[in-house]
């Protein structure tokens, strides 16, 4: 795997590398979806690389945190990722970015097909984690289901996810859930496009306006291009968390993955 993330950071074409600013280090993490093992893991393995690598800022020895979306549905544990990453927030200075799933639970508290595509989409597993019963969720009417569903669900999680950001950018670096629109000024980016674009987005190989890092993809490692790199390695599908750090022009990735014998912790630097 180290290799592999080598060769594709090798084969990134770049003018000038991009930068955060002076003295500013990042680690974003890609769509978490369910999968609290994994996160913990890869907050655990962030942390010490944080702590063994110099001040990043003067007055702020740690680097900040960015949240990419979909840190619900279709793995087991939403309810307690929404958790885990909301006491983040309290410990160190972190960052979220609003997901398409994200959208869809937020949309589905007053619409019933919106509900309806909620729970297609992965949205099933993530009320099971707010300890429904099973037997109601597989058998109740769908209208049912949405009342105790929404009821299940804490007004703070609903608030929690609905204050999430829509884009980040930093210095030369965006930081957004599913990309951006080509030849669309960032400042006229629409939140849909943010959290829901594939193409053109992914097949355009011009510029963005900055260097894009997103998620929402599924690819089995990261997808490192001249103008962006995607960071979904698929947690819930390939049991493979990516984060990406970046400190100056610097680029390394940290992955909590599952294996055979656990969740093991790799990091590859670039070079």
């Amino acid at each position: 795997m180290l290799a592999k993330i080598r060769n594709l950071l090798g084969r990134a074409p770049s003018a000038r590398p991009p930068e955060l600013p002076a003295g500013q280090r990042v680690y974003a993490i890609g769509d978490i979806h369910g999968r609290l093992d994994l996160f913990e893991r890869l907050i655990e393995a962030i942390e010490r690389d944080d702590s063994q690598r110099a001040v990043a800022q003067p007055g702020n020895s740690r680097g900040l945190v960015i949240l990419l979306g979909d840190l619900i549905d279709r793995g087991p544990d939403s309810a307690g990722v929404l958790a885990r990453a909301s006491e983040l927030a309290r410990q160190r200075e972190v960052e979220f970015i609003q997901g398409n799933h994200e959208e869809m639970l937020l949309v589905s508290r007053e619409k019933l097909d919106a509900f309806r595509s909620f729970l297609k989409f992965g949205g099933r597993e993530t009320i099971l984690s707010y300890g429904m019963d099973p037997d109601f969720v597989r058998e109740a009417e769908l209208e049912d289901l949405h009342g105790a569903a929404m009821e299940a669900i804490p007004q703070q999680d609903f608030d929690f996810i609905d204050g999430f950001q829509k884009m980040i950018r930093l210095g030369d670096y965006i930081f957004v859930h599913a990309g951006v629109r080509p030849g669309t000024p960032l400042e006229n980016q629409l939140g849909h496009d943010c959290r829901w674009i594939r193409e053109p987005f992914l097949s355009h190989s011009g510029e963005f306006g900055g260097f894009v890092v997103h998620g929402h993809t599924i690819t089995e490692e990261p997808d490192v291009r001249g103008n962006r790199v995607g960071i979904d390695t698929g947690a819930y599908m390939h049991g493979r968390l990516t984060a990406i750090a970046l400190e100056g022009s610097e680029r390394w990735f940290i992955q909590a993955c599952e294996s055979d014998d656990g969740i093991t912790v790799q990091v590859a630097d670039e070079g």
